[in-house]
């Protein structure tokens, strides 16, 4: 009997033990639970209203901004690396240039001795432009195909047709940018076609700023530039006159071509410029006219060369009359 008194006795305390144990394990879960609930503090509460829209609005304008400025620096760093491109195909034709022309000077070519003749009467230098060489290395004696350049302003007017553009063009190419090397520094800068057409239609009626990027600029978009002509220096050079002389201004067309199809005869033409480049008080044109010629049409069949000859005997007559020198290349390629 006593076995079973303390047998009872053992059961009851174990129970109790279980008990107490269970009961004190689910206190401590529900301590454990509740203190790591989180706090659901209700911001918009403490917030003014509208605050929340306009941050929001002004996290979409940074985003924005922060955008088109990651668009700029790309786009900037393509243009850096295109002009340096540009920059070291160009001084690689330059050096290719230099090589052919020593060359022919060593071995006495006949080209370097055309080029020695075609000399042109140099243009009196104004003050601007002695201030302007004074602070370059430019030699005295530059010129491009024998023809001096020294004029505060210069237009270029270029024949577009398909003859210059699919057999010239590369040449022509060569004669701008010699033209652009050799000029130490001018107070504009204008490209047109025969027909009158601006190259910048932004800058129509204005003198492009003469900047190294600029410069680059009108190389770079010469290359592919390709608007109809007819063929006539006629248009383009009146145009030329028409819209940039000015008395204070020393200004040179320089007229690039090959042939001469239309516009009228020589001497209707001819009178047709006197009547614009008129002479001033000392005898000297409104603007001086230089011209280029390139023997494209005189290389092809005789039959097809008249306007060739037509072009040359215009330039000639008009580069005279107006104060400048024609020089007709004996190559185009």
């Amino acid at each position: 009997m006593r076995r079973r008194s303390r047998e009872a006795e053992q059961f009851s305390i174990s129970f109790l033990d279980v008990a107490s144990c269970g009961f004190g394990a689910i206190i401590i879960l529900l301590m454990i639970t509740k203190s790591a609930a989180p706090a659901t503090e209700d911001l918009t509460e403490t917030l003014p209203a509208g605050v929340i829209q306009e941050l929001t609005q002004q996290l979409f304008a940074i985003r924005s901004q922060t955008t088109e400025l990651r668009q700029e620096l790309n786009s900037s760093q393509e243009r850096n690396a295109s002009v340096e491109q540009l920059i070291a195909s160009l001084r690689s034709q330059r050096q290719a240039l230099e090589g052919e022309y020593a060359l022919a000077r060593e071995q006495g070519d006949e080209t370097t001795e055309e080029i020695g003749q075609l000399l042109l009467a140099r243009q009196s230098l104004t003050q601007e432009m002695q201030r302007l060489y004074a602070n370059t290395v430019a030699q005295q004696s530059s010129y491009i195909g024998g023809v001096p350049v020294d004029s505060e302003y210069i237009i270029f007017v270029i024949d577009t047709s398909g003859s210059m553009y699919e057999n010239a063009w590369g040449r022509m190419l060569e004669v701008i940018e010699e033209t652009l090397d050799v000029y130490p520094e001018v107070k504009g800068i204008q490209v047109m076609n025969d027909m009158g057409d601006y190259m910048f239609d932004s800058f129509r009626g204005q003198w492009i700023p003469d900047t190294p990027v600029r410069r680059l600029q009108i190389l770079s978009t010469l290359r592919s530039w390709d608007p109809y002509s007819n063929s006539s220096p006629v248009e383009g050079v009146t145009a030329a006159i028409g819209s940039f002389y000015s008395p204070d201004r020393k200004i040179s067309v320089y007229v690039l071509g090959d042939d001469f199809q239309q516009g009228g005869s020589i001497e209707q033409v001819l009178r047709t410029i006197d009547r614009i480049n008129v002479e001033d008080a000392n005898g000297d044109r409104l603007v001086r006219i230089h011209g280029i010629g390139f023997p494209v049409i005189l290389s092809s069949s005789p039959r097809f060369q008249q306007s060739g000859y037509r072009y040359a005997s215009l330039m000639r007559e008009l580069t005279l009359r107006n104060g400048g020198t024609f020089v007709g290349l004996n190559d185009f390629r």
